[in-house]
């Protein structure tokens, strides 16, 4: 009882604006299950970033009420990525079935939610403190070579969809 509320806390308490990986990093390359619209599927962020930039959020649980918030914004900005030429992808420690719910209830059918194993949170550094299968909510813009051209951490989930949109504008932009 006292570690789930410990837990609680951690997860409710305000985060500094930084990321783990700075922009500059190279991203490490991973290959999981993902959904979309209840569909699993072989997510590969290698495959993924040769059709352009890569939006990769993590967030903590399915279904909790930031990580639904953050859900949605995504769905609603999720035409705008693609315009750009972005994949948008969420990522989180729950497992496939939660996904294929999550990515039809949440996420609108439209972009894909992926399993985050335990090596990926820690290769990307976003591990919640007191709970290891857990992320933090972190956003990631990933250009097509691998690097990481925008990072943002944050417990809250404003601030991450435009953040991501506005580095991807930044990256086409330079393009």
């Amino acid at each position: 009882m006292i570690r789930t509320a410990l837990a609680l806390s951690l997860l409710l308490s305000p985060a500094p604006a930084f990321a783990a990986l700075a922009p500059g990093a190279t991203a490490p390359d991973f290959a999981t299950q993902g959904a979309l619209a209840g569909k699993a599927f072989s997510f590969s962020l290698k495959q993924a970033l040769k059709k352009g930039p890569v939006v990769l959020y993590f967030y903590p649980k399915s279904f909790t009420t930031g990580c639904t918030i953050e859900a949605h914004e995504f769905a609603e900005a999720t035409p705008e990525f693609n315009k750009l030429g972005a994949t948008v992808i969420g990522m989180s420690g729950d497992d496939i079935d939660t996904l294929k719910r999550f990515s039809t209830e949440e996420c609108r059918d439209k972009f894909a939610v992926a399993a985050a194993s335990p090596e990926v949170i820690k290769a990307y550094d976003v591990t919640l403190p007191v709970m290891a299968s857990r992320s933090n909510r972190t956003s990631y813009v990933i250009a097509p070579n691998g690097k990481i051209v925008f990072a943002y951490t944050a417990m809250k989930p404003e601030g991450h969809v435009a953040g991501t949109l506005d580095a991807v504008k930044k990256w086409k932009a330079k393009k």
